[in-house]
């Protein structure tokens, strides 16, 4: 293995400090909302927002504390290599392709493209037995879901074409 996939993409320093200040904003919005909503204890018991409140606070404290314990951390240990980093993305990028999609295109089409994708990129399959899964996947999923179940799942402009919708 080479020197450079060994690299370290990330310390664990630099994760914690991030996720750290990412869950401290979204404690303060909780406690934010929760004091439009009324955080106190009323004559009848708790407003809407007073547990809300507390736990937005709980969840603003621990990160602080996480926050603190993680800048004043000495030792950089590694989080994720560049080789590691790279086959998450290889996975992540596609499939958030993948569920943006399946907002244009619906969920048949969507994950035809996907299964088809990955077996011919990462599994080195042929076309056609990546074409066969694709669409025999899609196809078990639509009788089981339309037809057996009766529950709709979104569907594009091709469904729409072939009176599916």
């Amino acid at each position: 293995m080479s020197q450079h996939h060994d690299r370290p993409a990330a310390s664990v320093r630099t994760v914690e400090l991030t996720v750290a200040v990412l869950l401290f904003l979204l404690g303060a919005i909780v406690m934010f909302d929760s004091v439009r909503l009324g955080a106190r204890w009323g004559d009848d018991g708790p407003q809407a927002g007073y547990f809300p409140f507390y736990i937005g606070l709980l969840i603003c404290i621990s990160t602080a504390v996480i926050f603190f314990r993680a800048l004043a951390a000495r030792a950089q240990k590694t989080f994720v290599t560049r080789e590691a980093l790279g086959l998450v993305m290889k996975m992540l990028v596609p499939s958030i392709i993948y569920v943006v999609a399946v907002r244009f295109l619906g969920i048949y089409v969507s994950s035809t493209v996907f299964i088809v994708f990955f077996m011919i990129w990462l599994g080195k399959y042929s076309w056609a037995k990546s074409l066969a899964v694709g669409l025999g996947t899609s196809a078990v999923f639509f009788l089981m879901f339309e037809v057996w179940f009766s529950v709709p799942l979104p569907k594009g402009p091709l469904e729409a074409l072939l009176g599916l919708d």
